[in-house]
């Protein structure tokens, strides 16, 4: 019994004993995949046609607690928007009191008329809606002015504009229960390039994400809008790649 103890203390000293990585896809199919990230964190991913990046996947956050949802950003379009109401109700048990955009592309909002048409209230930070209605797309229903909190069961989540970086209105997603973050496009997987910088304020990017990195020095794990789950190191990895 010693030697196992001994063994094990081994283990957490050489590999760490830090919260087990949970990712386990639950749901798949083809235009829609949900993975489970932690007890009460679900990560959406849908996938956006385009001419010069292909096939991209983008994903967005589902916080649940005490039979509640709120989402961060729809899936594409309505259809698979449709999709991802319908297994969060059927399959959580959970009721969707809120959605929200962490900006105003179609990856972000692309599928928001289905949340209205089904009831869900749409929230968003004041210059998201600017930019939606001069962009013609769909328009969330409730503004904010840089900081909101929202109940989900008895649990906090904060949405925060910290600053410019991938757009003029990209907002973070924050659990505090579980220290975990929706870093929306803001945030860049480990690897990633700079991606599609045409609406980008380049000169603010890394300086906003320090402020992220200020507000939140607590964080486990953060979404990005694209690509593989991180922790802390992905703020670390956009800094740099903007400096």
């Amino acid at each position: 019994m010693k030697r196992f103890l001994y063994v094990l203390i081994l283990i957490c000293i050489l590999f760490g004993c830090k919260e087990t990585k949970i990712k386990k896809e639950v749901y798949k199919s083809e235009t829609l995949s949900i993975n489970q990230i932690s007890e009460h964190v679900y990560q959406h991913v849908s996938y956006l046609d385009t001419e010069d990046f292909g096939k991209v996947p983008c994903s967005g956050m589902i916080v649940i607690h005490e039979n509640e949802a709120v989402v961060f950003d729809t899936p594409v379009d309505d259809k698979s928007s449709a999709e991802l109401i319908d297994w969060i109700t059927k399959s959580l048990n959970c009721k969707i009191i809120a959605v929200i955009p962490t900006h105003y592309h179609v990856d972000n909002l692309g599928g928001l008329n289905e949340f209205h048409r089904q009831g869900i209230a749409s929230y968003a930070y004041k210059k998201t809606i600017e930019m939606a209605n001069k962009n013609d797309a769909p328009k969330p229903q409730h503004n904010f002015d840089e900081y909101v909190e929202l109940k989900v069961g008895d649990k906090k989540v904060y949405v925060e504009f910290l600053g410019e970086g991938h757009t003029c209105d990209n907002v973070i997603g924050y659990f505090p229960y579980e220290e975990i973050m929706f870093g929306g496009c803001l945030i860049k997987d480990n690897g990633a390039g700079k991606g599609n910088l045409t609406e980008a304020n380049v000169e603010e990017w890394a300086k906003t994400v320090k402020k992220v990195k200020a507000k939140y020095p607590k964080v486990k794990k953060i979404i990005p809008g694209h690509g593989e789950i991180g922790g802390a190191e992905l703020l670390d990895y956009t800094i740099n790649l903007f400096e």
